[in-house]
């Protein structure tokens, strides 16, 4: 990994937005989070992320079809999906095209391996 590496966090939870942010930065990379879709959307995040850590159940936009319009613009980042929800088969739904999908709360070592899986060869 390199310093400039840029995770975007996508998540409602203001605990996550807060917390995860700053394990990642712990982690040797640069860290962005957004409360909603649509605000990373708006931002310049969306040309300058190299991986996004998105949750799949939020208001408005899920993570499923925030991933569905990234692929309609040509976005080709990874993607890590995180979840609080138990059922598998919200799980595995986005997982065709995903680096993973992490149930919250998940360990460092989780998210390490996610994140190894997401940028091989940062």
């Amino acid at each position: 990994m390199t310093p400039s590496t840029l995770i975007a966090v996508i998540d409602d939870d203001e605990s996550v937005r807060e917390s995860l942010p700053d394990l990642l930065r712990e982690l040797g990379y640069r860290a962005r989070a957004f409360a909603s879709a649509d605000q990373f959307l708006a931002s310049d995040c969306i040309l300058s992320a190299q991986c996004l850590i998105l949750d799949i159940a939020m208001p408005g936009m899920s993570g499923p079809e925030l991933q569905q319009e990234l692929i309609r613009r040509g976005h080709t980042t990874p993607i890590i999906f995180i979840t609080a929800l138990a059922d598998k088969g919200v799980r595995s739904a986005p997982l065709h095209s995903t680096s993973a999908c992490l149930s919250k709360p998940f360990s460092e070592l989780e998210l390490r391996e996610a994140l190894a899986a997401a940028l091989p060869g940062v």
